[in-house]
């Protein structure tokens, strides 16, 4: 006789500590409410039903949520965070830019799971348009957009809105790990240079040769006819107009002299040029007269010699 007991082996009990499970996904515009949402744009955060938190609050999982989505049929992934539970049962709503990332369309299905990310410490992004050069400290912009997210994936293109107009900016970089959570966390952030930036040329230009023009003595009357300083006409307070009007006197070109140039000069170096006029020399009568201090006689205010009563 064979006995046959089949709890002589008990099998282990099992616990499942992570989540994982498909939904249909539509854009944050699909959601029904009078409520604006257009809050969820501006990060990477999605909208998941109740049961999801239901589910969630039984497993063992770490917080802040972070979870994974996968699009199956293009083999491509992000991660994010949770922002509400108060979707419709097997339905979830995604910013724009994610579903694009995921190359999803409305009502596709998409695998959310569970995970655990390492904490960022540095990130790299590229601008996707070379507007992004015109807002004036773009660090803190990108610093205040960061708050709606809640994690960073390397290859994603985010969006970010500013000054009422949407910046894309791609992941190029992430550390410790290819996927990282930026909650509470110190991280530094480097930008690449824009999709399409081109740096400036500089032109050098070379030092222009004298011209005959420059050198002709009638071409320096023509441009000091132009204009000459207190020439015009004068106007009297009573309205009176003068009998004669001036007129400018011609410059004879000999009159002309050019100015010398200092072969001294030096960079950096401001010297200013006087007209200086030799002193006259002294002779015996300048040095007789003079001048003494207290060499004076002094008055008095009282007469010499006055009457006496």
């Amino acid at each position: 006789m064979f006995s046959f007991n089949m709890f002589d082996h008990p099998m282990p009990r099992t616990f499942q500590n992570r989540f994982s499970t498909q939904y249909r996904c539509y854009s944050v515009s699909m959601l029904a409410g009078p409520n604006d949402r257009s809050d969820v744009e501006k990060g990477g955060k999605i909208i998941m039903p109740p049961s999801a938190l239901d589910q969630l609050s039984r497993l063992n999982i770490t917080y802040p949520m972070l979870f994974k989505l996968t699009n199956k049929n293009s083999d491509r992934m992000t991660h994010c965070g949770v922002l509400e539970f108060v979707a419709d049962e097997g339905i979830c709503y995604l910013p724009h830019w994610m579903m694009q990332n995921l190359l999803l369309e409305e009502g596709g299905l998409v695998q959310v799971e569970s995970v655990n990310l390492m904490v960022a410490t540095y990130s790299k992004f590229q601008p996707q348009s070379p507007d992004f050069l015109d807002i004036t400290n773009p660090k803190a912009v990108l610093e205040n957009a960061l708050r709606n997210f809640a994690c960073l994936t390397t290859g994603d293109v985010v969006a970010i809105n500013y000054n009422e107009k949407i910046y894309e900016l791609r992941v190029m970089e992430t550390k410790p790990d290819k996927a990282v959570s930026i909650i509470e966390c110190d991280m530094n952030v480097d930008f690449d240079a824009p999709l399409g930036y081109k740096e400036p040329e500089r032109c050098y230009k070379a030092p222009e040769e004298p011209t005959d023009e420059e050198g002709d003595p009638n071409t320096w009357t023509e441009m000091d006819m132009r204009f000459r300083a207190f020439t015009g006409s004068g106007n009297r307070l009573d309205g009176k107009k003068k009998g004669i009007e001036p007129s400018p006197v011609p410059i004879d070109p000999s009159d002309i002299k050019r100015g010398i140039p200092n072969y001294e000069y030096k960079v950096g170096r401001i010297t200013f040029i006087r007209n200086s006029r030799p002193l006259p020399r002294k002779t015996t009568e300048d040095e007789d007269s003079e001048f003494i201090a207290f060499s004076g006689e002094g008055k008095s205010l009282r007469k010499k010699g006055g009457r006496k009563i």
